[in-house]
């Protein structure tokens, strides 16, 4: 038996929690995990699973067994990255998600110049909305924008997202320009469904000013609400690495330029700290030197 595909096939099955969805992340049969699981059973002695025709639970004995387990795995890792050739190039296949918005502005030119630099490798991109179980959606690496972060996460920051309030010249020509943080309150503000969506924090001098904000006009991705502001709908707190090259242009106007809201970090967040592969500390690594704590979008507003 090979002990270790065993343990391998034991440890995705645990984490997966069945063997249908075990078998297609290791692109091996059915039948092939089951067999794995008997032979790792009959070698420790004990049954690791309990199997029913709706569920799988782990016995007292495969609870004891899957610390242990993972424990060799991530040694196995650490001792293959140690060994291996700092030379060597990464290759594989790696599956990503991200929001729609940075993958569409940012993310999708990154992933092209990441698998042209690096031919063996290959990535699957995921755009989607809502924060994803990396291990039931199969993903390697997930690029979250946050605040905070949950502190269960293992996750690497690699850049920021700042943010500014903007509109379209007409809509100001034809509603004026607010000059203080209260005049917003005359305004259509466009919000996000999950960031300021009533409340708007402007700081000015270390000064923080609460705006209670509201609208016609709310979305759940950035995107959506870019489309609205340009066509003339009211006031939006966007995302510079959206908007930089409008304002740039002089097609969307910064408002209450003197005043900054709050910033988020730019993760990207995985499942394992030692259990990395190289592929996907690799194209971390390429995220952080291409965008940074001061990112190009950012650069060309000032």
């Amino acid at each position: 038996m090979d002990r270790i595909t065993a343990i391998t096939v034991f440890v995705q099955v645990a984490d997966r929690g069945s063997l249908t969805a075990a078998s297609e992340a290791l692109s091996m049969s059915r039948a092939m995990v089951s067999r794995y699981l008997s032979e790792l059973e009959n070698w420790l002695g004990a049954r690791v699973f309990h199997r029913t025709t709706r569920r799988l639970s782990l016995t007292p004995a495969g609870e004891a067994a899957l610390s242990r387990c993972r424990t060799i795995l991530e040694l196995g890792e650490d001792m293959r990255a140690a060994l291996a050739d700092p030379d060597d190039a990464p290759h594989g296949r790696i599956r990503i998600t991200c929001s729609t918005s940075f993958g569409l502005s940012h993310l999708a030119a990154a992933v092209a110049d990441y698998v042209a630099r690096y031919p063996g490798t290959a990535v699957d991109m995921m755009l989607m909305d809502r924060a994803v179980n990396l291990v039931e959606e199969r993903i390697d690496l997930a690029i979250r924008i946050s605040g905070e972060l949950d502190s269960g996460l293992i996750a690497r920051k690699f850049s920021v997202c700042r943010s500014v309030l903007c509109a379209s010249p007409a809509y100001l020509s034809t509603h004026g320009v607010p000059l203080h943080p209260e005049d917003l309150a005359m305004h259509n503000c466009l919000t996000h469904h999950y960031v300021g969506r009533s409340l708007w924090h402007l700081e000015r001098a270390g000064q923080t000013t609460p705006v209670a904000v509201g609208g016609n006009i709310s979305a759940n991705e950035a995107t959506a609400l870019l489309q609205a502001v340009r066509a003339d709908a009211g006031i939006a707190m966007l995302p510079t690495y959206l908007v930089s090259p409008l304002i740039r242009r002089g097609e969307l106007v910064v408002v209450l330029p003197d005043y900054a809201v709050d910033s988020m970090g730019i993760y990207g967040v995985y499942t394992s700290r030692r259990q990395m592969p190289l592929i996907v500390r690799s194209f971390l690594d390429f995220l952080a030197a291409r965008f940074g704590e001061e990112p190009e979008w950012d650069r060309l507003i000032g």
